[in-house]
């Protein structure tokens, strides 16, 4: 229905205009901090959302969560170029980089929930804000941009730290493995990664084991900063 697309479209745009570049531009800034000029010398210094643009990602993320209903997203942005070699504190630096970017989602969704906590805590205010940015149904329903832009950027951050290569948990894990354990692992899940990812998010059909981990976090989360 058309109304639904004002949604789906306010999810896909918060992801691709914010969400996807600050994740992109923070872990460029991590590594440029830390002694590594590639994703500088390759324009990615930047919050320009065009620059951060991947166009097979960026239709993936449009598609999926339109054929589903804005239940389900899933796209990615263009990586971010980083040679480890230059990183100063070796994989420790790697893993500094790799948590910078979800780390910039989590300080997204925390500056949108301030307002959105006051918002809540004061319902006289309700009815001076336009429902395109909060709204509260007879049901006690919370809506609006506010509320779609916390929760995305909570889900970016969630789903990036799962520990399976390419995210950017997988690099955290990494730091944290004795050397010959990393050394060991990290060739075969990073081969395999991108499968494990699906089977993660797609098995079984419409109640993957991911979704059932994320959606529970995700809800505690966003009760957590928004005080609900």
């Amino acid at each position: 229905m058309p109304e639904d697309l004002l949604p789906i479209a306010l999810a896909v745009a918060i992801m691709l205009l914010v969400g996807f570049p600050v994740h992109e531009f923070s872990h460029a800034l991590a590594a440029y901090r830390l002694g590594d000029s590639t994703a500088k010398l390759f324009g990615r210094l930047t919050l320009n959302p065009i620059v951060h643009f991947d166009p097979l990602g960026g239709i993936l993320l449009a598609v999926t969560f339109l054929g589903s209903g804005g239940s389900f997203g899933f796209g990615w942005a263009k990586p971010t170029p980083v040679n480890p070699s230059n990183l100063q504190g070796g994989r420790r630096g790697e893993a500094l980089v790799a948590a910078a970017g979800p780390l910039s989602n989590l300080i997204l969704a925390a500056a949108a929930a301030l307002p959105l906590r006051y918002l809540i805590e004061n319902p006289a205010l309700w009815d001076s804000i336009p429902s395109v940015i909060f709204e509260v149904d007879s049901q006690g329903f919370i809506g609006g941009a506010l509320p779609v832009f916390v929760s995305i950027n909570l889900v970016l951050m969630i789903f990036n730290l799962i520990p399976i290569p390419p995210l950017d948990g997988s690099k955290v894990l990494f730091a944290f493995m004795p050397p010959r354990m990393a050394w060991q692992w990290r060739p075969v899940l990073e081969q395999y990664g991108f499968i494990l990812l699906l089977l993660l998010f797609f098995v079984p059909p419409g109640n993957s084991i991911g979704g059932q981990i994320i959606g529970p976090v995700l809800s505690g989360l966003f009760g957590l900063l928004v005080g609900l």
